[in-house]
């Protein structure tokens, strides 16, 4: 656990679940043979938090920047992100391709990963970017985990990301996006903000770069936060990872709007 922590406090979603749950239980007790209309009506329920868990960009489950606070919208800045790193050959590449265009990024990056790379991982926050956690492991089904599962994939990142880089992450993003009502009491014990985006590329698949760079930079404006990828990323028929085909692309239009790449943690300021 981290050294602070903030309130949680219920979201009205998460707030109106809690009471549906104790009023259908005490429904249930002084009629038992409800319970088919008391099931109903929780299973309802439980598609609406699923829902929620399963849209990235919600609010519902709690706190959730899909943009830039407005006072870093205001100094014209944007955020470039980039998950599942690092790799030691795409993410060297990107940051020289930061480095031409005097950009800052933050990288999500996963801590078994960052272990293997400890160098590489170092060497992010040595050119001036943010390493943030995007849990221990990366589990296809972390959405799925109860409490503890949940706990021990944001604690053992934040002590691995926290022992190579000298820095506590502020920022979680999850995997894929999907998350579960359990997450956001836990990001609160951590004291971690969890981000998602303004728009992605789908760079992990999409193995044309101009339509990956079409996605970005349609309609960008100050305030945005672009997901890109150095982990997992998909190549094009040269076999090039997509990100070091757009990052260029990006950047250049970023420069060209005046807009101002950070990283997350300076739009905290």
């Amino acid at each position: 656990m981290s050294d602070t922590s903030r309130p949680w406090r219920p979201t009205p979603l998460i707030s109106a679940s809690l009471l549906w749950h104790a009023s259908a239980a005490g429904y249930l007790a002084l009629e038992p043979s409800s319970w088919p209309l008391v099931a109903g009506s929780l299973a309802f329920n439980q598609l609406l938090l699923t829902g929620a868990g399963m849209w990235p960009r919600s609010t519902m489950l709690g706190s959730n920047w899909r943009r830039l606070p407005q006072h870093a919208a205001a100094r014209r800045e944007v955020a470039v992100t980039i998950d599942d790193g690092p790799d030691p050959a795409v993410t060297p590449q990107v940051l020289d391709i930061l480095d031409a265009y005097h950009a800052k990024a933050t990288f999500f990056c996963i801590g078994t990963r960052a272990q293997e790379q400890r160098a590489l991982c170092q060497e992010i926050v040595r050119r001036g970017h943010a390493v943030e956690n995007h849990s221990q492991n990366h589990l296809h089904h972390f959405a799925l985990l109860g409490m503890r599962g949940i706990d021990r994939e944001l604690r053992e990142a934040q002590a691995t990301l926290s022992d190579i880089t000298g820095q506590q992450p502020l920022f979680f993003r999850a995997p894929a996006g999907l998350r579960s009502p359990l997450l956001e009491p836990l990001l609160a014990r951590h004291n971690l903000q969890l981000a998602s985006w303004t728009r992605r590329g789908f760079d992990t698949r999409e193995r044309c770069a101009s339509k990956v760079a079409n996605r970005l930079l349609h309609g960008i404006e100050a305030g945005d936060i672009l997901l890109l990828h150095d982990g997992n990323a998909a190549r094009d028929k040269r076999d090039t990872p997509i990100v070091i085909e757009v990052l260029p692309q990006l950047l250049e239009a970023i420069s060209n709007a005046r807009l101002h790449p950070v990283t997350l943690r300076t739009a905290l300021t």
